[in-house]
């Protein structure tokens, strides 16, 4: 006997209503993926512990604030956001700490360390260390005058680090604007998030080895005569980093209020006040002049800015996120699960 399941009223709405589910997974993104209140029920002081810690972190050292938001981003830049740069080196695999971009540079670790710890201690094995990150990032910006948002979670930990693809896919501090772009694109990032992002350079340090060549290099002062302050500027970086030695001598992103998280960064590259290349281009190697409309207007309105900052970072923190089986949830952010 057969079946004609065009006649059956239960079988029609079953298949129209798993078309639809399957239609709603083909068209969502990761961020439909994480969810708000992830571990309401498992492990509900979360977000408490990570704020207790970070904001004692920063008590002690305000400079950690800017360190832990870097962290995040160089951690989603490679691979996604699954907390692959927290890993050491272990057997045949190279660490992201030691690529060019992270290595001596990146800071911070004994601080979700620290979270961790606490965390296996509280509810053992549940929060990601990749979330930890994500909230710690939030909550950095936060605690120095920034933004709030909502992080949503359900992150899980790579098994894997990508030594090359922190050399390839963290952006130099002396991109062209072209490079800048292409490299937001890759990760599905627009014009207008590689802005925004820009601006949490209003808080934290360079090294002497991330702006040198662009304070030495004399055809660069054509791009802001115009800017009174420029030349002076300059020699006063010059003085912290000559042309040679001095590689890890640091200097404010924003010598206004290095500590603070504000708007004031967008001040200095329309003055030309940028301590690293890739914050100036966004002003000079901008042609078509939309890049400068949007930098004036952040410049102009802070509240804009703060917007604009809380939506690309909740977009940059679901790049190539890992969920259900696809990774684990590590008991030592440094380390697989063995």
């Amino acid at each position: 006997m057969s079946c004609d399941f065009s006649r059956n009223p239960f079988t029609m709405v079953f298949i129209t209503l798993l078309v639809l589910v399957l239609q709603s997974l083909s068209t969502f993104g990761d961020e439909q993926l994480l969810v708000r209140d992830y571990y309401k029920e498992t492990c509900p002081m979360v977000e408490e512990i990570v704020r207790y810690n970070l904001q004692f972190a920063v008590l002690k050292n305000p400079r950690m604030a800017a360190s832990l938001l870097r962290l995040h981003f160089h951690d989603c830049f490679v691979m996604g956001c699954d907390a692959s740069v927290l890993l050491d080196s272990y057997g045949g695999m190279v660490s992201e700490k030691q690529a060019g971009p992270n290595v001596n540079s990146l800071r911070g670790f004994e601080v979700i360390d620290r979270i961790k710890y606490q965390l296996e201690e509280a509810c053992p094995l549940i929060v990601s260390c990749a979330d930890i990150l994500a909230i710690a990032a939030r909550d950095a910006v936060a605690v120095r005058g920034g933004p709030g948002w909502e992080v949503y979670l359900g992150r899980k930990d790579s098994l894997k680090a990508s030594f090359d693809g922190a050399n390839q896919f963290i952006p130099a501090p002396n991109s062209s604007l072209e490079t800048l772009i292409a490299n937001f694109k890759q990760h599905g990032l627009d014009i207008g998030d590689l802005v925004a992002l820009s601006g949490s350079h209003t808080m934290g340090k360079a090294r002497c080895l991330s702006f040198r060549q662009q304070i030495h290099d004399e055809s660069a002062e054509e791009h802001y005569d115009k800017y009174k302050r420029y030349t002076p500027f300059r020699r006063i970086l010059r003085s912290i980093c000559p042309k040679t030695g001095k590689d890890n001598q640091l200097a404010p992103l924003d010598f206004e209020t290095p500590a603070r998280f504000d708007n004031h960064y967008f001040l200095n590259i329309l003055e030309g006040r940028g301590l690293l290349g890739s914050d100036n281009v966004l002003v000079t190697e901008d042609h078509e002049g939309e890049i400068r409309k949007q930098v004036w207007a952040y410049a102009s309105d802070q509240k804009l800015f703060f917007a604009s900052f809380a939506n690309s970072m909740i977009k940059m923190g679901n790049i190539n996120v890992l969920y259900g089986n696809e990774g684990e949830v590590r008991k030592n952010c440094r380390f697989v699960n063995t």
